[in-house]
């Protein structure tokens, strides 16, 4: 049996993998072909985006063998209704790929020989948005969520007002008017300049 500290440290390691991902610019897609248990399913919810091939199954069924699924709650909890959530926390029970979709863990889901092909075109499709706007945006939506709804949208205003001074916005909103593709130039997700 491992050590307290031993799980502690696994535990730590595995919310800062979590909280990470939250915390990274770029939008992080979820491709799910099989069975996404426990942390597997935390992974998924923490996700930006989730593609499902109809065969995956999610399941948070630590409370079936005395261990409920405490840290995939956080995530699951933020990506699905509370009722949803606390059904698969509370009952162990395995749902399917169009159950997930239909409760917002998953965004899309595909049949198995498509998977791939789905991910990849979500994620070419996010790609082709400005790199500085998708950031601060990504950043701005996180940021929001546990603020009172006052303040998260002084918060948000204030955002806008960033994002649409942004030379990106500027060209956007030209392309959309000139009726053309826009050609995005702002600094990338590596990139300074959002202040984000």
């Amino acid at each position: 049996m491992a050590s307290v500290e031993e799980v502690e440290a696994l535990f730590a390691r595995c919310s800062r993998m979590m909280m990470t991902i939250a915390q990274l610019p770029q939008p992080v897609i979820a491709k799910v072909h099989g069975l996404a248990t426990a942390a597997g399913c935390q992974l998924v919810a923490t996700c930006d985006l989730a593609v499902a091939s109809s065969t995956a199954t999610f399941a948070t069924p630590g409370v079936n063998i005395g261990a409920f699924c405490s840290t995939p709650g956080v995530a699951l909890g933020r990506a699905v209704g509370r009722k949803h959530a606390m059904g698969m926390l509370l009952t162990g029970d395995v749902i399917a790929a169009d159950e997930a979709l239909r409760i917002g863990l998953v965004n899309r889901v595909v049949p198995p020989n498509r998977l791939s092909e789905e991910a990849d075109e979500l994620a070419r499709q996010v790609a082709s948005k400005s790199a500085a706007v998708v950031k601060l945006g990504k950043h701005a939506f996180y940021h929001q969520l546990d603020m009172p709804i006052a303040q998260a949208y002084a918060y948000t205003s204030d955002v806008m007002i960033e994002n649409l001074m942004l030379a990106d916005a500027e060209e956007g909103i030209g392309a959309f008017l000139d009726k053309r593709q826009p050609s995005y130039r702002g600094p990338g997700y590596g990139d300074p300049g959002t202040g984000r």
